[in-house]
Order: C-alpha cells, then sequence, then structure tokens
C-alpha cells in the first residue's frame, strides 16, 4: 500500500529540505529544466513509495523548483529526475541527487557500493547540546592535528568500541588532551564515495579505496559510512563536536569546493552536471569538456553568483548547525579564479567568506595553491582573518635540517613568523599555519627514512605524488638496523619537531608524527586503507620517549608568550632592548653567509616576567663550537632541550635544567638545543 502523502506546492526558500511542522518543503535550483520530478523512497532505499510530478505552473518560480510534503515517513529517502537541461551530457542523467541533502542515504556501510545515492531527510530533532559554546581559542594560542577520521581509529591496536567512526575519536580524547594539541582538522567529512577508485593494489590485487575523501558527493551531509550505527550520521557527528569542545578541542573540516565527485566528461551524473553544468563547472572555449586547475577532473566555478551562495550557505551550515570552529579550504586558490579560469585580483567569493556575519568567528585557513601552478603562500587573501598553509615554511625547513646549503637566512625568517611573506596587510604571524607533514606527502619518520617516494601499491606505476620531498634518508633508504642511521633519524626527528613548536605562527601536526609513524615511504597514500593508511598504536608504547618529547615540547610552547607572539619582532633599532637577537657560532657575531649551517638566536621574554630563550638550529652534519651570549636578565643558561641526547635527557622540565657552567657549548650535527635563563613559568 502506499504511503499517504499529501502534497502542497512549497516555497522556493530555503533551498534544499526543510521542516515546517509536520511537513517537509523540497526546493532545488534547476537551470533549463522542462520537467522535474521528486521521488521518494523507503528508508533503505530500494523500493520507490511516490513520484510527484512538478509542474511550472505551482511548482517553479524562476529557476527553482519545489514543493511541500506531509505524511512523510521519517527516514525515506528522496531523489529527482529532470528532463531537458543540458543534452550534451552522456549518458543520460539518471535519479539526481539533492547537492544540499543533509543526510545520504545508500553509503552506510563502508566499502559496499551504493545503488543509489539518495538524499535523507534531517533527523537529528531533539539533539541536546548541552549548552555548547566553542572554545574560540585565538590562532596564536592554537596548536593543529591532522588527521582522517576512518584512518584515526581503524587499526586493531586503536582498541575502541567504535573503530573507524566519529564515535572512535571520541574514545582517543583523552590523548589528544593529554598531547596537548587545541584543534583537530579531519579531513574531508563530507558525504564521498570511497569505491570510485579503480586501481588495483599490484601485491594484493585488491581494488583500492579512497580514504582521504578529497572527492565530494553532498557537501552539505556527513559522510554516512563514519558512523557507527547506520543513519545515525548527524546526531554523531554533533556527538564528537559537543565532546572536542568539553574538552576545549576545536574542530576544523578540512572542505573541497574545487572539485566534485562528477568528475570530467567521462565521470558520472550525480547532481551539479545535471542541475547547472555551466553554473557549477569551468568548461572550455568549446563546452565539451572541463577545465581541470584541480588535477580531479573538473574545476568548481566558485565565484558565479550561485555557486558563491551554495558555498556560503554550506560553511554557514557546518558552523551554526553543526558548531564547528573552522575550515581548511582545499586548493583554495581556485576559489580566485574567474569564469575562464582567469585570476581576480579581488575573488568576490573570498571577501565574501571574511566578511560574513555568520562566520564572523571561525578560523578561515587557505591552502594557497592549485593543481596548475598557481602559488599564492603570503598573498592569497589581503583579509586578515585568512590563515595560510605556509608552504614556504614546510620547504625552507626541511632543506635546512637536512643540511641544504645556502638556508639559514630562510630558516631564520620562518622561525621569526614569515615577515616575508604576512607583514602585510596588517597580518600576524599566526596567519602561518607552520608544518612540516600533511596528509599529503611524508610522514616526519619517513622524511627522515627515503629520498624518494615508494608509492608502487597505489597502482600507478609510481608515478603519482610529489617528486620533490626535500627529504633525506639519514644514510640509508627505509628501513634499518643500523645504529648509526637510526640515531641520527631519531635526532632529526626531534629537531624538525623543536623548529615547528618553538616558531612564531601556529604549528600543524599530523597525527602519528609524534609517535613515529611509517607508511613505508609511501607520499600519496590516498587510497590505502589498510595498515599503510591506519595508524599503528603500538608505536605509542614502541616510541613513547618521542612521544613524551612532543607532548612535553607542546606543553613548553604553551607556557610561554614568547613562542605565541600577537606581533612581528620589530626591526633593529626601533625598540631598546631587541626582542629578538640572532648571532653566528660566535657571540655578538651574526653570520649569513652562504656557507653557514647553523642559525642561533635569543627571544628575549616578553612580558618581562618570562625567562629568556637561547635556541640553537644546526643544519650541519659536523659537530660545532657555539659561544654563548648574555642572557638579558643576566641570568645563567639551563639547557631544556637537547635533541642528541637520549631520553629523557632530550627534553626535561626547567625545574630540573642543566646549569650550564661553560660559556661555550659543543653541538651536534643536526641537533637543536634549547636553552633558559630566569625564573620558569609553571603549569
Amino acid at each position: 500500500m502506499k504511503a499517504k502523502i499529501i502534497s502542497f506546492p512549497g516555497r522556493p526558500y530555503p533551498l534544499g529540505v526543510s521542516k515546517t511542522g509536520g511537513r517537509i518543503n523540497f526546493s532545488l535550483f534547476c537551470r533549463g529544466t522542462d520537467e522535474v520530478s521528486l521521488l521518494i523512497f523507503a528508508a533503505n532505499g530500494k523500493r520507490q513509495l511516490r513520484v510527484f510530478h512538478l509542474t511550472p505552473k505551482e511548482n517553479r518560480t524562476g529557476e527553482l523548483w519545489h514543493i511541500e510534503l506531509s505524511g512523510l515517513p521519517p527516514d525515506c529517502g528522496y531523489a529527482y529526475r529532470i528532463a531537458g537541461g543540458d543534452q550534451r551530457l552522456q549518458p543520460t542523467p539518471g535519479l539526481i541527487l539533492d547537492p544540499r541533502t543533509p543526510r545520504v542515504i545508500g553509503g552506510e556501510h563502508w566499502g559496499k557500493p551504493a545503488k543509489n545515492w539518495l538524499g535523507g531527510l534531517p533527523n537529528d530533532d531533539g539533539f541536546d547540546w548541552q549548552d555548547d559554546r566553542p572554545p574560540r581559542r585565538p590562532l596564536s594560542e592554537t596548536i593543529i592535528y591532522e588527521l582522517q577520521v576512518r584512518g584515526f581509529t581503524r587499526h586493531p591496536s586503536a582498541q575502541v568500541k567504535h573503530p573507524g567512526t566519529f564515535a572512535g575519536i571520541i574514545e582517543k580524547i583523552p590523548y589528544l588532551k593529554g598531547l596537548g594539541i587545541t584543534a583537530v582538522e579531519l579531513l574531508p567529512i563530507a558525504e564521498f564515495n570511497e569505491n570510485e577508485i579503480k586501481n588495483l593494489d599490484p601485491e594484493t590485487g585488491r581494488t583500492l579505496k579512497n580514504l582521504w575523501g578529497y572527492s565530494p558527493i553532498a557537501y552539505f551531509a556527513p559522510k554516512a559510512s563514519l558512523a557507527s550505527l547506520p543513519g545515525q550520521q548527524i546526531k554523531e557527528f554533533k556527538a564528537l563536536v559537543r565532546a572536542l569542545h568539553q574538552a576545549g578541542i576545536e574542530v576544523i573540516l578540512d572542505v573541497v569546493f574545487n572539485h566534485t565527485a562528477e568528475g570530467n566528461s567521462r565521470g558520472p551524473i550525480l547532481s551539479f552536471k545535471a542541475l547547472g553544468n555551466e553554473v557549477y563547472y569551468l568548461v572550455d572555449a568549446e563546452r565539451l569538456d572541463y577545465r581541470n586547475f584541480s588535477g580531479c577532473g573538473n574545476t568548481v566555478n566558485c565565484n558565479h553568483p550561485i555557486v558563491r551562495d551554495f558555498i556560503l550557505d554550506c560553511l554557514r551550515y557546518w558552523a551554526l548547525e553543526m558548531h564547528v570552529d573552522g575550515f581548511r579550504f582545499d586548493l583554495a586558490s581556485i576559489m580566485t579564479r574567474g569564469g575562464a579560469g582567469e585570476v581576480l585580483n579581488q575573488p568576490p567569493l573570498v571577501e565574501q567568506i571574511a566578511e560574513d556575519p555568520g562566520l564572523a568567528g571561525v578560523k578561515l585557513i587557505a591552502e594557497p595553491w592549485d593543481a596548475s601552478g598557481l602559488y599564492q603562500v603570503g598573498h592569497f587573501s589581503s583579509h586578515p582573518r585568512w590563515a595560510e598553509w605556509n608552504g614556504r615554511f614546510r620547504d625552507d625547513c626541511r632543506a635546512f635540517l637536512a643540511g641544504h646549503q645556502g638556508k639559514t637566512t630562510l630558516m631564520a625568517t620562518r622561525m621569526a613568523g614569515s615577515s616575508d611573506l604576512y607583514q602585510h596587510h596588517n597580518r600576524r604571524p599566526a596567519n602561518s599555519i607552520n608544518f612540516l607533514t600533511s596528509h599529503d606527502g611524508f610522514t616526519l619518520g619517513d622524511l627522515v627514512s627515503y629520498n624518494h617516494k615508494h608509492n608502487l601499491r597505489n597502482g600507478e606505476n609510481n608515478r603519482d605524488g610529489d617528486n620533490n620531498n626535500l627529504s633525506w634518508n639519514s644514510g640509508k633508504e627505509g628501513a634499518t638496523r643500523s645504529s648509526k642511521v637510526l640515531t641520527l633519524r631519531k635526532r632529526r626527528v626531534r629537531s624538525l619537531a623543536t623548529a615547528l613548536l618553538l616558531a612564531q605562527g601556529t604549528p600543524m601536526l599530523l597525527a602519528g608524527d609524534e609517535f613515529g609513524r611509517s607508511q613505508g615511504g609511501n607520499n600519496n597514500a590516498y587510497c590505502q586503507d589498510n595498515l599503510t593508511g591506519w595508524i599503528d598504536w603500538r608505536l605509542t608504547e614502541k616510541n613513547r620517549d618521542l612521544l613524551r618529547f612532543f607532548t612535553l615540547l607542546i606543553a613548553l610552547r604553551k607556557r610561554y608568550q614568547v613562542f605565541q607572539r600577537q606581533d612581528f619582532f620589530p626591526p633593529p633599532g626601533e625598540k631598546q632592548p631587541p626582542e629578538i637577537i640572532w648571532q653566528g657560532r660566535h657571540r655578538q657575531q651574526e653570520d649569513w653567509s652562504a656557507g653557514n649551517k647553523l642559525l642561533c638566536f635569543t627571544l628575549v621574554g616578553q612580558p618581562k616576567n618570562e625567562p629568556d630563550f637561547f635556541i640553537i638550529l644546526s643544519g650541519d652534519l659536523h659537530n660545532l663550537t657555539v659561544e654563548l651570549p648574555e642572557a638579558t636578565n643576566h641570568q645563567p643558561w639551563r639547557r631544556i632541550i637537547d635533541t642528541s641526547l637520549s631520553s629523557p635527557h632530550d627534553i626535561v622540565l626547567e625545574s630540573q635544567a642543566e646549569r650550564l657552567a661553560s660559556s661555550t657549548l659543543e653541538i651536534k650535527g643536526l641537533a637543536a638545543v634549547v636553552l633558559l635563563a630566569g625564573e620558569a613559568r609553571k603549569g
């Protein structure tokens, strides 16, 4: 028997699905369409319950098609069929997914192909936020931890009740809080199709999966298979946000507005192609295929007015309805392109996002490049709200701490907050998101263990992934039993971590780097839904000395404002005494020569009740002797970090720090040393 569903003409706004009392309003933008039908399905999506043929007279306002229904089953699915539209689309569009649906039906079980992608009604009525308040921590006090939801707890060693899910992360909150990070940055959680990849693992013969999720299908919908219970993805994501907020941890979402899962002309037709192909995408001059600035087959037409509205509505939904604290925009430079792919001087979308009143409190982080060579690090936007992934920090630090020549001046600039990139337009050090590793590339452990990528298991003959990694294997490629090589690798990892966490700016860590996670040299593990792509939690015990180092280093950064400056260091001569003092191997002598591979500087305690810090970073393979300067507070130097020492001497609490009797100090090759002079701060 058919469901007793009653229809009404409906309203054009808001777009998508919305509830009013016992009725559900459906509204869909569709350009150039002759006919639109709304199909209602049973909860499991297998049985069609009703079809409603929308008429232009009653159900269309301009280019918006709408209908209101009462009596719908609460867990029903829905989709559209259209007639007309872009006749060049091949094949002919089938079921069309509402791009604004808050829930997707059909992908509840990871790895099980969905017969159809259907929209679902919101089913989170009555969720108790328990007076949730976003932490709203300033960027200068933020430490970001990037993770992928499934890979974070899917490994059996995670020992959680709900591995690979939002709920699994909740079980790891005590660990995150103990580590000391202040924000998690989640790789894409908007609905995607993990089964879209056709490549085979050449070792196992198995079809690979899209683990990372950079291929969005439905931007407003949390991925169904990341929930522990089928159909509960909205509630479970909200529960995760609430739990993280209760622990004082913010949630930043990685969002992908540069391309969609529909790909090029040979890709599937899911929604946007059928609803407004030349509205949503950049097409070539002959309109036969898609411009591909994303490297993924198509490019979203971000600065089209309709697309701008879509993106802003999506961001508001996640910020206001789902309580997230910020967004990291994948390949954000695409948002600066116009309808012909040209780079705009003042891209309206970028400005609108920064000025939108509903987004006023959230963090905005751009990945300021795209896949076609547009590189905008330092000048993605002049608006001070936009922070950026600082690719120059990553590259300059990697090069310096791998022994490359001529990098000392650049390394100093990065440690001081990258004023060359961010001081203009009233921006500050915190606008620089400092990172050494991310999901895309080597892990920190692999960075010091491999000269070359080892991506054969991705099924692309090792062609994928970046070839310019600025890595060094420390003397032996990959796994080794050489104690000399392993000792150097440990030292280099700690030195890199010291540079990252004590530099001015906002640091970001890759999950698992703090306990030596490896991907076996794979620098593009997007399709490795297996032990390569999952985090092995046994390493927290095996490499507990490294985890201890990271935990104490994070705590050190958080204790002292001198590592969290609000402003750039003033130029020499503008203030007395100076707030940063540079030197080479000899006190009171700077050395910016091309052959120098040693960076030494004093951070003068700010405010005045903080101690001075003397930081030494060596990019030289050889041991060097450094003359210690006199602290500005005339207190003796005490050593709190020396990455050449074994644990627990590699990092100690200030109260346990060794007082140095000599006026010189030997620095081991590629080591980092931090000295403190003055009264230590508790906490």
